[in-house]
């Protein structure tokens, strides 16, 4: 995996839709979440600010999708419908991008994967995110 602070080329999987982004707090805030409509998407996200995605191409492609308070803005390819980022709920000053847009990395790179509890949303419950528990990724020995 290639260092955490720098910029990120990323796609959709049929390249209608291409940007970069910079990940200025690198993979640590790698997480799923376990909201109803998360938890259908089943995508790995990791956090990146408002300024730190520039599309190359497709932005035009891009659909909008708001469910509940309608807060989240949830955006993908028009064409191949994958989900690449969306404006957080319980912070809309970043974007969760959807790690398997990056280019060279994979959900499976992360053995464990925090899963934040979405069902009782701080937005809606107040006090702090919470995890409901842990995605783990564990490769068949081989050996």
């Amino acid at each position: 995996m290639r260092r955490d602070d720098q910029e990120y080329p990323a796609a959709c999987h049929c390249g209608a839709v291409r940007f970069t982004v910079r990940l200025a707090q690198g993979f640590a805030g790698i997480r799923r979440c376990s909201c109803s409509y998360c938890r259908m998407r089943g995508a790995v996200a990791v956090s990146a600010g408002l300024k730190d995605i520039r599309f190359q191409q497709g932005q035009d492609n891009l659909t909008l999708y708001r469910f509940n308070t309608g807060t989240a803005k949830h955006y993908f390819c028009k064409t191949c419908g994958i989900y690449t980022h969306h404006q957080r709920r319980s912070d809309p000053q970043q974007f969760g991008v959807n790690v398997a847009c990056l280019d060279g990395i994979s959900p499976f790179d992360f053995p464990e994967v925090p899963v934040m509890d979405g069902v009782a949303h701080p937005s809606d419950k107040g006090g702090p995110a919470r995890v409901a528990g842990i995605l783990r990724f564990q490769p068949p020995d081989r050996g």
